[in-house]
């Protein structure tokens, strides 16, 4: 039976570390257009249990994209310098879609995963039972 705790652990850890990682990129979508905002970036560091023999997944320290934010010309804003500019965000829409849709398609194969193990062990005991 511990392998079957193990395969739900490593995809549960898995299933967390989407999951925040879809936050951090809807966080980032939805300041697209909020001046100064910094793009959040979202590691993946694997942590190892020493009384499991697998290592999971989780997600690490959010940090801030160090890349130049957007200058935008408009002097009618509040926040133009006197040459008309202010600072937008770093945000790539199409970057965070593409993030998004990654982050999706590797929580869906986790929770597959995980549904299949518990099939499989629903299905031992159902043999053991007989």
């Amino acid at each position: 039976m511990s392998a079957f705790s193990d395969a739900l652990s490593v995809t549960s850890s898995g299933l967390k570390a989407q999951a925040t990682r879809l936050k951090i990129v809807s966080e980032n979508i939805a300041n697209v257009d909020t001046p100064g905002y910094r793009r959040k970036l979202v590691p993946f560091e694997l942590q190892r249990d020493p009384n499991a023999e697998v290592q999971q997944v989780s997600a690490g320290r959010v940090d801030f994209d160090r890349g130049e934010l957007n200058r935008i010309h408009d002097p009618s804003h509040p926040m133009a310098d006197a040459s008309g500019h202010y600072d937008g965000s770093n945000v790539d829409l199409i970057l965070e879609i593409a993030d998004a849709r990654e982050a999706q398609r590797s929580y869906e194969a986790n929770l597959k995963m995980f549904q299949q193990t518990r099939e499989m062990s629903s299905g031992l005991m159902e043999l053991l039972r007989r």
